[in-house]
């Protein structure tokens, strides 16, 4: 079959592999097909089509970047090797509708015909396309249009379309065909436009054109009949998108006023799954903020999409999250992780269910008392640190150097006949400034991560009812671990177990340790600055 790849659109000049559109389609009419974008590829060089996902990226074909896509379809990460301009917004081109920008930076699928480009700014009054998540099925109907050429016209002004038909799906791809033998085909110009699924009034991208024998498109040999396709498939990357769109979004967050961070599963997921762990953010200014883990293993984007869970101050309706002193997250069972909460009051609150949604079954642990014994309690986090599988037993660091275990919360709550004392009153515990909850060393329970005043930073592995046994030093004395700002432990990468470390630093960035054990933390990936 022809590549689609970027058709050369000057008048006069045909060029093999290059992209079209929908042949003779009669036009889109459909409004909603204004996330449409046409793409111009080095001042003229190429032209090719795509889809409008986000604000500010456009899906389209990678053979559209590719140096040579009969040799391969290999584009780097990064700003296209050729200027490139996006219109979008505009089904008919000579209209002054919808915008015309810059393309910044490519990134591809590896091992599909496809790329995220991203714009140079969003775009204004277009609704992206909304991403099909059901695989197309034999026999399935789909839309499928572009901006490339028709049987009678080499630079066509209009977006074209046509009905296709599903004739096989493959993993990664679909083959289509036209739905009547005078329908259109995908011509030059076309590559990277999206295939629809049109569902009682709702479009829904399920693929990019890809390739095509180009069958009755202007510039191919008349002998060619074939109008045959076949399309990148999306329906299965909804998260790999969403994930490239926001992955910008980020690092601009103002993480220098990040005051307290809590990992769980928030948003569905579990050890050894494909969702990873989520975080939620208290800010300074008391605003909270859930941010969604990936499935996959790029420590570089972690997070996928964020959710605002209680508003700062300055808004209404008010909320009391300027009150909290500590907070970790703990894991209850039955459906999504929670959230332990001590406030400056000494109150402890349980949310045993939080989700995108807000927080769910507030239950009171601990009521507030002005001088109680829970105003001397200094650093606490949960995990699993008893036989129950849940990870909601919480370890508690007093101003007197004392640390106690509280197991099985769910159960027991906060009551003084369930505690543990795991180390009694002494004169250095009162310098641990951050702990956090991980499993680093493939104990039966779960490690304590301490980060100590002096940047000294230890691992007591297996911490049980018992007690602590042993310790393993990770960072030494005034090592850059005493810039730490805020620490916490969880499955942000691989999601086998709790074993990444978060940190915010004093100057305000982000990173993330994968995969730290006994041996160490193995190297910073920088989320910020």
């Amino acid at each position: 079959m022809t590549g689609l790849l970027a058709a050369a659109v000057a008048v006069g000049t045909v060029t093999a592999a290059s992209p079209a559109q929908a042949l003779e389609g009669g036009g889109i009419k459909n409004a909603a097909y204004t996330f449409a974008a046409k793409l111009d590829i080095g001042g003229g060089k190429r032209s090719c089509s795509g889809a409008l996902v986000d604000k500010q990226w456009v899906l389209t074909a990678a053979s559209c970047f590719a140096d040579d896509p009969d040799k391969g379809l290999k584009v780097s990460d990064g700003a296209p090797k050729w200027k490139t301009t996006a219109t979008v917004g505009r089904t008919n081109l000579t209209k002054p509708t919808g915008s015309v920008t810059d393309v910044v930076e490519l990134v591809p699928y590896k091992g599909r015909d496809l790329v995220m480009a991203k714009l140079a700014k969003p775009v204004a009054g277009v609704t992206p396309v909304a991403i099909g998540t059901a695989a197309p099925k034999q026999g399935e109907e789909l839309k499928v249009a572009g901006f490339g050429r028709t049987k009678s016209t080499w630079v066509p002004d209009r977006l074209g379309g046509s009905s296709f038909m599903v004739d096989a799906v493959q993993d990664g791809s679909v083959s289509v065909s036209p739905k009547a033998a005078a329908d259109g085909a995908v011509c030059k110009g076309d590559t990277g436009g999206p295939a629809l699924r049109e569902t009682a009034g709702r479009v829904e991208l399920v693929g990019v054109n890809s390739t095509s024998w180009q069958g009755g498109c202007l510039g191919t040999d008349p002998s060619e009949t074939r109008k045959g396709a076949v399309d990148t498939r999306v329906d299965d990357l909804s998260t790999w998108i969403q994930k490239v769109s926001y992955r910008a979004v980020f690092p601009k967050a103002p993480w220098d006023k990040a005051t307290h961070i809590a990992s769980g599963y928030f948003t569905g997921g579990s050890a050894g799954g494909t969702r990873h762990m989520d975080m939620i953010v208290r800010w300074i200014d008391s605003e909270v903020t859930l941010y969604q883990g990936g499935d996959d293993k790029d420590p570089s984007h972690p997070f996928i999409a964020e959710y605002q869970l209680g508003k700062p101050l300055k808004q209404a309706p008010k909320t009391n999250w300027q009150y909290v002193k500590e907070m970790t997250a703990a894991g209850f069972g039955d459906g999504t992780d929670g959230l332990v909460v001590r406030w400056v009051d000494s109150e402890m609150t349980q949310y045993t269910h939080v989700d995108a949604k807000g927080f769910h079954n507030e239950r009171k642990l601990v009521a507030p008392v002005k001088k109680g014994p829970w105003t001397h309690a200094k650093q606490m986090t949960a995990g699993r640190y008893t036989a129950n599988a849940q990870r909601d037993d919480l370890v508690v660091v007093w101003d007197d150097g004392r640390v106690t275990l509280h197991p099985d919360l769910n159960a027991n709550g906060l009551a003084d006949k369930a505690k543990k004392t795991l180390v009694k009153k002494n004169t250095t515990w009162p310098f641990a400034t951050q702990i956090a909850a991980g499993e680093f060393t493939g104990k039966k329970t779960a490690d304590l991560l301490v980060r100590w005043v002096d940047g000294e930073s230890t691992i007591y592995p297996g911490v049980d009812a018992a007690g602590l046994h042993g310790e393993i030093k990770i960072r030494p004395k005034k090592s850059p671990w005493i810039n730490a700002t805020v620490v916490t432990a969880g499955a942000f990468v691989a999601n086998e177990r709790p074993n990444d470390v978060m940190v915010r630093w004093q100057d305000g960035s982000l990173g993330l340790y994968p995969g730290v054990d006994a041996a160490g933390t193995h190297g910073e990936v920088k989320l910020t600055g």
